[in-house]
């Protein structure tokens, strides 16, 4: 499983990222997490409001850090 956690790098972001994390400790699921702070790739992505979080490609959540409880569902 790939994930990547998109922005510049704000509180945000930070957030985000550690959530993500967090969810995967509870879960026990392994995954690659990628932070991603180049705004060409971002938008490539198709994600023009951060922070972002996108699994195995998929774009999860856009302009707002995921709360711990929708990252584990998103996880399976």
């Amino acid at each position: 499983m790939e994930i990547k956690v998109c922005g510049p790098g704000c509180a945000s972001c930070e957030q985000a990222q550690k959530t993500v994390e967090a969810a995967l400790v509870a879960k026990g699921v392994e995954a690659t997490v990628t932070k991603v702070t180049d705004f060409q790739e971002i938008a490539q992505l198709g994600i023009f409001s951060t922070p972002a979080v996108v699994i195995d490609g998929e774009v999860k959540c856009v302009g707002r850090a995921p709360n711990q409880k929708e990252v584990e569902g998103w996880l399976g």
